[in-house]
C-alpha cells in the first residue's frame, strides 16, 4: 500500500509550509511515530511524524521548497517491494506543491505534525485521532488517566498537561518552562541554542518577499481589522516598583518580568479582561497566560506566553522568560508555548517610546502597550511639586465584551499594586 505524505496545518492560519529538511532519505525505513520531515510554521520549526510504518519512497518537496497545506510531500511505501511504484506515482506528482491539494488515495494522511510540536486543528489529523503533547500522554501514565477521554484545552483542541493534571485533581502546574533542562542560565549541561539567524540587509529598489513569520503577522493584523476596538490610557508613577527592581535584579529578576506578574495579579481581579470573544459568547479562560511581543531577528514577532503567571512568584517567572526569549529566537518554542495567550504586553519603553497604540491579537480580548517611564515634574496631593518617573500604558480592548469602565478599572488596579505595593509581586 501507498501512501501519501501531505504537508501539515502546524497552525489556523497556516495555508503553505516550507520545507525545512527530511530526516529521512529515499529508501529509509520509517517507524510509526518517527520524525520523517521538518516544517517551517509561521513561528517555528516543527518535527513531522509518520502515522505509519514503511519506507519513505520518495521525496515530491524537496528541502527550501513551499507546499500547500493538505498537498502530497512525499509518499509512503508499506513494502520495500512497492518502493518502484511509488516512485513512479511521485514522479507524476511532481508538480503537485504548486497546485490545488490532491485527494488523497486513502481516507488518513501518513504523516501529522509531532503532537507537542503543532498547532493544527483536528481537521487536519485523522478522523478520531489523538492530538496530545508528549508530556500529556506521559503525564496520564503516571496519573493512570484515560486521556482519550479528555477534552484538550490547548490551541485547536490539543491536549495538554494541565488537562491531564484536572482530570486527575491535581493543581495545574503553572510554567511548563520550568521543566527546562537547566533553570540557572549559564549551566554548562544545558543544550545549546543555535544562534538566531540574522536577516540578511535590504536592498535597495528590490522587493524582499515575506518570510513564514511576516505572513503570519500580516494575516494577523489583516483579522484585527475585523474587531470593533477602544484604547484607554493610563499614567503611573514607577518610583517604588523601579527601586524593587533595582532590589532583585541581581537575583535574576527582569523588568518583563516583574511587569507580567503585576498584570496578571490584576488579571486575577478582573476576569473580563482576561477573557475573549466568541459567536456563543464570552469565554472566560482558566488561566491567566500573559504573552509578550519580542522582535524576531530575521523579521516579524512572537509572543512567548508566561502561562499561569499570576501563580507563579518572581524568580521562576523571570526565569521561564529567559529561557522562552532565548528558545524564540532560535525557533525553539513549542505552539503551546506562543499560542495560547489570554492577555498580551507589547513593551517599546526601551526604546524611549512615550505611549503608543498596540493593535489587538485575533482570538484575545485586550492587549497592553507600555511606554518608557521618564524623569515628570507631578504635584502631589497637597500641591507640593516635585519629580517622579512615571510611564503610560494604553490598553486596547475588544469593545464586544469589554467596555470603557472595565479597561478603566482594570488600569486604576494596576497603577495601584505599581505604585503603592510592589513588594507584594515577590510574595
Amino acid at each position: 500500500m501507498i501512501r501519501e505524505v501531505f504537508m501539515p496545518a502546524l497552525s489556523s492560519t497556516m495555508p503553505e509550509g516550507k520545507i525545512v529538511s527530511w530526516t529521512k532519505a529515499p529508501g529509509d525505513k520509517v517507524e510509526k511515530g518517527e520524525t520523517v520531515v521538518i516544517v517551517e510554521s509561521d513561528k517555528a520549526d516543527m518535527d513531522v511524524e509518520s502515522f505509519y510504518e514503511g519506507f519513505l519512497a520518495t521525496i515530491v518537496v524537496e528541502a527550501g521548497d513551499v507546499a500547500p497545506v493538505g498537498s502530497a510531500i512525499a509518499l509512503l511505501a508499506e513494502t520495500e517491494a512497492e518502493i518502484e511504484d511509488a516512485k513512479k506515482q511521485g514522479a507524476a506528482a511532481a508538480p503537485a506543491p504548486s497546485t490545488a491539494p490532491a485527494p488523497a488515495p486513502e481516507p488518513v494522511a501518513a504523516a501529522a505534525p509531532a503532537a507537542s510540536q503543532n498547532g493544527s486543528s483536528s481537521s487536519s489529523a485523522p478522523s478520531g485521532r489523538l492530538i496530545a503533547s508528549p508530556r500529556a500522554k506521559k503525564l496520564a501514565k503516571q496519573l493512570k488517566v484515560d486521556i482519550k477521554a479528555l477534552v484538550g484545552s490547548g490551541p485547536h483542541g490539543r491536549i495538554v498537561a494541565q488537562d491531564v493534571e484536572k482530570a486527575a485533581g491535581q493543581p495545574p502546574t503553572p510554567a511548563p518552562a520550568a521543566a527546562a533542562p537547566a533553570p540557572t542560565p549559564a549551566a554548562p549541561s544545558a543544550p545549546a541554542i543555535p544562534p538566531a539567524p540574522i536577516a540578511p540587509p535590504p536592498v535597495p529598489g528590490q522587493v524582499t518577499a515575506f518570510n513564514t513569520m511576516q505572513q503570519a503577522v500580516v494575516r494577523n493584523m489583516n483579522a484585527s481589522l475585523t474587531v470593533p476596538v477602544f484604547r484607554v490610557s493610563y499614567t503611573i508613577t514607577t518610583d517604588a516598583l523601579d527601586a524593587l527592581y533595582k532590589q532583585i535584579k541581581p537575583k535574576g529578576v527582569t523588568m518583563t518580568g516583574l511587569l507580567a506578574k503585576a498584570v496578571a495579579v490584576t488579571l486575577a481581579k478582573h476576569p473580563i479582561i482576561n477573557a475573549s470573544y466568541t459567536d456563543a459568547g464570552i469565554q472566560y479562560n482558566g488561566s491567566i497566560n500573559v504573552a509578550v511581543a519580542v522582535a524576531m531577528p530575521d523579521g516579524g514577532l512572537i509572543t512567548p506566553v508566561l502561562r499561569g503567571a499570576d501563580q507563579m512568584d518572581i524568580y521562576s517567572l523571570s526565569r521561564s522568560w529567559k529561557d522562552l526569549v532565548a528558545r524564540s529566537r532560535s525557533k525553539q518554542l513549542q505552539p503551546e508555548e506562543y499560542t495560547t495567550g489570554t492577555f498580551t504586553l507589547s513593551n517599546l519603553g526601551m526604546f524611549g517610546v512615550d505611549s503608543f497604540d498596540a493593535i489587538l491579537p485575533p482570538g484575545t480580548g485586550s492587549i497592553l502597550a507600555i511606554g518608557g517611564a521618564k524623569p515628570t515634574v507631578v504635584a502631589d496631593a497637597n500641591g507640593m511639586m516635585g519629580i517622579k518617573k512615571q510611564m503610560t500604558v494604553n490598553i486596547t480592548c475588544d469593545h464586544r465584551i469589554i467596555y470603557g469602565a472595565d479597561g478603566a478599572a482594570f488600569l486604576k488596579d494596576l497603577a495601584d499594586l505599581i505604585e503603592n505595593n510592589p513588594q507584594s509581586l515577590t510574595l
